[in-house]
């Protein structure tokens, strides 16, 4: 029996976390044994869970980041012990999302699968693997990383660093352990960031582009309330939606929009934190972030517009679920947000332009949700099922165990 594990820093939680799962109950489903190895939210999975660490663990290594800017450096005793742990279990591939996050130490990590000879399949899910601090630097337009990052404009971004500057002597040594990984597939989850992949320290190795998925049978086009309930009826609903609302994912830019938006529209935003709702213009409508999916639903189905003025992003999902739910995107000209852009569902704006975001809303209200709904439900279920994605990793976990890889 074939094993896989997998190494994230939460399990069947956020994006991340629910990805490395749904991929664990695949190769289940093919007779493999599954294993899941985290850093943080425990969540119930059907894959064997290993815990990295404890939560003293991370502590330290937060501080060691926020002192030292050394995320990825500490954690030594915790990764030691997954070690012990992949000893015992034996893993015919391993694959690896987020690594970073406090819990892991990434040179003791390579070293041992670099010596085991294990097959890495390592998908990106931001920039952090090849940079020498962050994880996005778009917005910054910073190309430092592409020959050896040094003098960081981006410390008080995460992983935040207040006081060492230390992006110079990470960049090298990620370098050192990652680049020297013989047996390393790159799998990026946008075509733009296979592309900065290609400009890094990393451009040498196999690249094979995977988009995310999502469950279509869960995000569908539902009937609801919502306006009602939030007491914006016969009003158009703007909808933005993330885990966690900053100005990289464009929450000034919200703010800013209500100031000029006609008083028949009405925006909301889902995924705020309490001290984030309490600042809001009284004209946004702010939520938190909740775990019932159909009630995010809901509110995707509800919305006339789903707005993504992200600033940096690799593939955001929360495009995938509203264009699901029958909702047109407009998204800023970013990353990998505009790769689910096409003319039946939706619009690309260049960041920062207000003017190009109204011009936009004011075509979808007067053409009408109905003109795109159809349209955008097709386009996810032809080509972002989440079972066809998966089903592509499990292709290439077979390839490169056949050496055709």
């Amino acid at each position: 029996m074939r094993t896989l594990l997998q190494i994230n820093v939460v399990v069947n939680w956020g994006s991340t976390g629910h990805i490395a799962e749904d991929i664990g109950r695949m190769v289940l489903l093919k007779g493999w044994k599954s294993c899941i190895a985290f850093g943080r939210n425990e969540r119930p999975s059907q894959s064997q869970l290993i815990k990295v660490g404890t939560k003293w663990d991370m502590v330290c290594h937060g501080l060691q980041t926020r002192l030292l800017d050394r995320q990825g450096l500490a954690s030594a005793r915790a990764t030691r012990e997954l070690l012990k742990q992949m000893d015992a279990i034996k893993p015919d591939i391993v694959h690896l999302h987020v690594i970073h996050g406090y819990y892991l130490n990434y040179p003791l990590l390579f070293c041992y699968l670099r010596r085991q000879k294990i097959p890495v399949v390592w998908t990106m899910h931001d920039c952090w693997s090849f940079t020498g601090h962050c994880a996005y630097y778009t917005a910054e337009k910073c190309n430092r990383w592409q020959t050896g990052c040094h003098h960081c404009p981006q410390l008080e971004a995460y992983p935040r660093s207040l006081w060492a500057d230390r992006s110079m002597k990470n960049w090298q040594e990620k370098r050192e352990a990652f680049a020297s990984l013989e047996r390393l597939t790159l799998v990026p989850v946008s075509n733009w960031l296979a592309g900065e992949l290609g400009k890094s320290f990393l451009g040498g190795k196999p690249i094979v582009c995977i988009h995310n998925g999502v469950d279509t049978d869960v995000f569908r086009i539902k009937e609801s309330d919502v306006k009602q309930r939030l007491g914006i009826a016969g009003k158009k609903m703007l909808l933005g939606v993330a885990s966690v609302w900053d100005k990289r994912k464009g929450l000034d830019d919200f703010c800013r929009l209500s100031e000029v938006l006609p008083p028949e529209y009405a925006l909301v935003l889902v995924g705020l934190s309490k001290k984030q709702i309490e600042s809001l213009p009284e004209s946004v409508i702010g939520l938190s972030r909740t775990e019932n999916v159909q009630q995010l639903v809901e509110l995707y189905s509800a919305a006339d517009v789903f707005l993504n003025p992200t600033w940096e992003d690799n593939f955001p999902t929360t495009n995938l679920e509203a264009l699901a739910c029958g909702t047109p995107v407009i998204t800023y000209r970013t990353g990998g947000s505009v790769e689910v852009i096409t003319s039946d569902t939706g619009y690309i704006v260049e960041p920062g332009d207000m003017d190009g975001l109204l011009e936009k809303i004011s075509l979808v209200a007067q053409r009408g949700k109905d003109a795109y709904s159809p349209l955008c439900r097709q386009y996810i279920l032809d080509n972002f099922r989440k079972e066809d994605r998966y089903e592509e990793y499990f292709r290439l976990y077979e390839r490169i165990l056949s050496g055709k890889g």
